[in-house]
């Protein structure tokens, strides 16, 4: 089973890289270019989220498989994907609000957001991610593991929605003003939304993957499909 955890991590990842570019594009159209849109992967400041949204990725398919193995779930692997779901519930909130500071101060924002190295944004991150991570340990009190899982996905495409709803209409107008860098927060809001909403259709995947892999195992006295 762990080899299909593996393959919903490698498609998240694949997701992740293929749409930095298209999404790039479309944002800063028409002043986008190519050159630019490919410019983002020799950033180290994209591949460290990157690398913490499929590290939180992998920890998320934890209790899945576990399950799929017909093993207990331990209670190291709920906290786990707590605060895995919690992050990306910070990352939410860190792209909302970075929205809304754009849309209020205009090419202020941005110095604003940056101010002391990203403070303001990481704080809002931090504060969300520790709410919800409080918010999911107490729902896991009384739900089954699995359960849990699927409470976490719901929140995370439910958050995912509402954090784009911000995101996009704030960027359409960042974009109408005149100003340096307009729209830079703003999309990080609409990357963040979408690589959340991505995020959070992997457990519904493994176990897709693992419904077709039980399908094409022969039962004791049945043949294979």
């Amino acid at each position: 089973m762990k080899r299909w955890a593996l393959l919903v991590i490698l498609l998240y990842f694949l997701a992740l890289v293929g749409l930095t570019a298209p999404v790039y594009l479309v944002a800063f159209f028409p002043q986008g270019s190519a050159q630019d849109a490919l410019g983002i992967f020799a950033s180290g400041l994209y591949w460290i989220p990157l690398a913490a949204m499929i590290v939180s990725q992998a920890v998320l398919l934890l209790v899945p498989v576990e399950l799929s193995l017909q093993r207990p779930s331990t209670r190291r692997s709920v906290v786990a994907t707590i605060v895995a779901s919690g992050l990306m519930m910070g990352l939410l909130g860190a792209g909302a609000g970075a929205s809304v500071l754009e849309f209020i101060k205009q090419e202020q924002a941005l110095n604003l957001a940056m101010r002391g190295q990203g403070a303001p944004l990481l704080a809002t991150l931090v504060l969300v991610w520790a709410v919800w991570c409080i918010l999911f340990y107490r729902t896991s009190r009384d739900t089954a593991p699995m359960d849990l899982v699927t409470k976490q996905c719901r929140y995370l495409l439910k958050g995912s929605i509402l954090e784009l709803l911000v995101a996009v209409p704030t960027h359409i107008v960042a974009r109408a003003r005149d100003y340096c860098c307009a729209g830079f927060l703003t999309f990080l809001g609409i990357a963040f939304g979408v690589s959340v909403m991505l995020f959070s259709f992997g457990p519904a995947v493994f176990f897709l993957f693992l419904a077709r892999w039980k399908r094409l195992q022969p039962q004791p006295g049945q043949a294979a499909d």
